[in-house]
């Protein structure tokens, strides 16, 4: 299995916003992309453009969401790579054609 390259931004819910873990992220090189809490003392630390693409994450999750439902794409009870990818496929095209 090939390994994916580290990315330099994290997308975290505004859960995640807080000062010391995005100075501890940063000395990594990671930026934290988290909105901002409403009740938030210290003044906004990211602009705009960022948080943009946190709010099109949605469609992300709601993919893997739809993709969640099939049970043995899922579990993965194939022990052979090449069937496992044909539901995998399957799997991507009965969620498309249901969404024509």
């Amino acid at each position: 299995m090939k390994r994916r390259a580290a990315s330099s931004n994290q997308f975290c819910r505004f859960d995640y916003d807080s000062d010391p873990l995005d100075q501890k992220l940063a000395q990594r090189g990671i930026e934290l992309i988290a909105p901002h809490r409403k009740n938030r003392i210290r003044a906004a630390t990211q602009d705009g453009r960022p948080l943009r693409r946190y709010k099109r994450r949605w469609k992300i999750e709601r993919t893997f969401a739809w993709f969640n439902k099939f049970k043995r794409v899922i579990t993965r009870w194939d022990r052979c790579i090449e069937r496992y990818t044909v539901f995998v496929h399957l799997a991507f095209a009965m969620i498309l054609l249901r969404r024509l």
